[in-house]
């Protein structure tokens, strides 16, 4: 489901530029530098606070007893995660159906034909992702993610020149969106929780739900 990163970028401990996009939540994403801040302005979203504390509760309440029947896995089909228990839900309580569709409404355009089965993928407090780009066979242009549990970073960096990064802070309860140029030409991962560090201040990491929605792939024209 993920195509692995060609190149690793190096390791960036301690501080970070002080470059923020212009959008909704400038605050919460930091780039190399301007370039890579218009380059990536609209395609890499973080709507903090997307959900309240009452609807991460229900979420939680609703996918606890399907991942307490999954064991965490310390390695990956593709090697892109480490420490992860995943399923995929497609029937949702009525509760949960109603968060969904807010996740949808925001980051889809109308009549965007979406996948209508949720990933969810639990992550151990001592788990990562490794660098990656999700197959364009299984997804679309658009990926949008809530974080449960736990806040964390999630990083991009280009495929072409890995000098040119963006951090996005993800908050617990948040909401983020990658789209185009984010979700095609730039790898993205969640730093360990040694290396989850933010402007120059440290993120703890717990253990993190991921809640995640796609739109179909565009499959090519027959000819």
């Amino acid at each position: 489901m993920h195509r692995a990163a060609a190149r690793l970028p190096p390791a960036r401990p301690g501080p970070w530029p002080r470059r923020a996009l212009c959008g909704e939540a400038p605050a919460l994403l930091r780039a190399s530098g301007p370039g890579v801040a218009r380059r990536l302005r609209g395609q890499a979203r973080v709507r903090p606070d997307f959900l309240s504390g009452p609807e991460e509760a229900a979420l939680g309440q609703e996918l606890e007893p399907q991942l307490r029947r999954r064991r965490y896995q310390f390695d990956h089909w593709d090697g892109a995660i480490h420490g992860f228990r995943e399923t995929e839900i497609a029937q949702w309580s009525e509760a949960s159906q109603k968060i969904l569709q807010r996740v949808r409404d925001t980051a889809f355009l109308p009549g965007m034909s979406q996948l209508s089965l949720v990933h969810v993928l639990d992550l151990d407090k001592s788990g990562y992702i490794k660098p990656h780009i999700d197959s364009v066979k299984f997804c679309g242009c658009t990926i949008a993610g809530l974080s449960l549990l736990s806040s964390c970073v999630m990083r991009l960096v280009s495929e072409q020149n890995p000098e040119d990064w963006m951090d996005l802070l993800l908050p617990r309860r948040s909401l983020y969106i990658l789209r185009g140029t984010a979700r095609y030409e730039f790898t993205h991962e969640i730093l360990k929780d040694e290396e989850s560090f933010f402007d120059g201040q440290k993120i703890p990491r717990e253990r993190r739900i991921s809640v995640i929605c796609r739109n179909l792939p565009v499959l090519p024209a027959a000819t």
